[in-house]
C-alpha cells in the first residue's frame, strides 16, 4: 500500500471524464472520476497512480474531497458492473489475458520451514507471530506521527534494466517500508512486493525519484493519521498457506497473494 502522489492536476473536460470512467474498474475508481469532474481532485494523485493504490488507501484519499462534494464513499473492494464499454475493450476480449505478469516475491517462504499457519497466527519454533491490524491514533507511541519519524530509502543508482540489481534494491527498500508502516499503525494497509515493484518502475520511468516519493508519501500518511480514523481491517481474507509468506526480519513475516498483503508481527509475550 502506497500513496502515489500526482505531479500535476487532472484536466477536467468531458473527454477526460469519459476516459477516466472507461478505465475505472471499481466503485472507488469511478468515484475518483466523479470527484475530479466536480473539481475536487486538486489534491489527488493522477488516475493511474490512484488506481495502483490498495482500495483502503483509495477510500482514505477520497474521504475528504467526496464529503465536501456531498458524495458517498463506497466500501473498499466493490467492483463496478463489468461491461466492455466500461473497460474500453471490444466485447470479445478475454479480460483475464490483460492481467500483467507479476514478479515473484523474493521473500516467499524464506525462513519458515518449521512454522505453521493458523489463520491470524503463525507458530514458529522461536516465537508466535500475530496478524497485524491497523491501530487507533491513541495507541501509537508519542512522537511517531511527528516530523522526526521518516521513511528514508536510499535512491536507486544502478541500471533499471538490471533485474537482479533492481530486485536487491527493492528487497532492501521493502524491508524498510514494512516496519515504517507498522510504526504509524498501518499494518493492515501495506502494499505487496509486486505493487512495490510496479510503483518503482512507474515512478522512475516517469522521471520521479522513487525514494523521494516514498518519503513524501510517508509524511502525508502521517498527516492523515493525525486527522482521520482507520478501520482495524478491511476484509476477513487470510493467506492460504505459508508458501505465500516470508520473514523480512526476526520480528516480521509478510504474506501476500499479489492482491492482498498480510503482516504478522512477533509476539514475545
Amino acid at each position: 500500500m502506497v500513496l502515489l502522489l500526482m505531479t500535476g492536476t487532472a484536466t477536467m473536460t468531458v473527454s477526460a471524464d469519459e476516459r477516466c470512467h472507461s478505465a475505472a474498474k471499481t466503485e472507488l475508481e469511478a468515484l475518483y472520476c466523479d470527484v475530479v469532474a466536480e473539481g475536487g481532485g486538486g489534491g489527488l494523485p493522477s488516475q493511474p497512480d490512484f488506481n495502483r493504490n490498495d482500495p483502503q488507501v483509495q477510500a482514505l484519499l477520497l474521504k475528504r474531497p467526496a464529503q465536501r462534494l456531498g458524495l458517498t464513499v463506497p466500501e473498499p473492494g466493490q467492483p463496478r458492473p463489468p461491461s466492455a464499454a466500461s473497460m474500453n475493450l471490444p466485447a470479445d476480449v478475454d479480460n483475464e489475458s490483460l492481467e500483467p505478469a507479476q514478479p515473484a516475491n523474493p521473500l516467499a517462504s524464506a525462513g519458515l520451514a518449521n512454522c505453521e499457519l493458523a489463520g491470524e497466527l503463525i507458530r514458529c519454533p522461536q516465537a508466535d507471530y500475530d496478524l497485524a491490524a491497523n491501530q487507533g491514533r491513541s495507541s501509537l507511541p508519542d512522537g511517531v506521527l511527528g516530523p522526526d519519524n521518516r521513511l528514508q530509502i536510499e535512491p536507486f543508482t544502478g541500471d533499471r534494466s538490471d533485474d537482479e540489481a533492481v530486485r536487491r534494491y527493492l528487497s532492501n527498500a521493502y524491508d524498510q517500508y514494512i516496519p515504517g508502516m507498522l510504526r504509524i499503525g498501518l499494518g493492515a494497509n501495506t502494499m505487496s512486493f509486486t505493487a512495490f515493484h510496479n510503483a518503482f518502475h512507474t515512478l522512475e520511468e516517469g522521471g520521479v525519484d522513487f525514494s523521494d516519493r516514498m518519503a513524501q508519501t510517508y509524511q502525508l500518511l502521517k498527516q492523515d493519521r493525525q486527522q482521520l480514523g482507520v478501520k482495524a481491517r478491511y476484509h476477513e481474507d487470510l493467506p492460504d498457506n505459508l508458501s505465500l509468506c516470508g520473514m523480512i526480519n526476526r520480528d516480521i513475516i509478510v504474506c501476500d497473494n499479489v492482491r492482498i498483503n498480510w503482516i504478522y508481527v512477533r509476539n514475545d509475550g
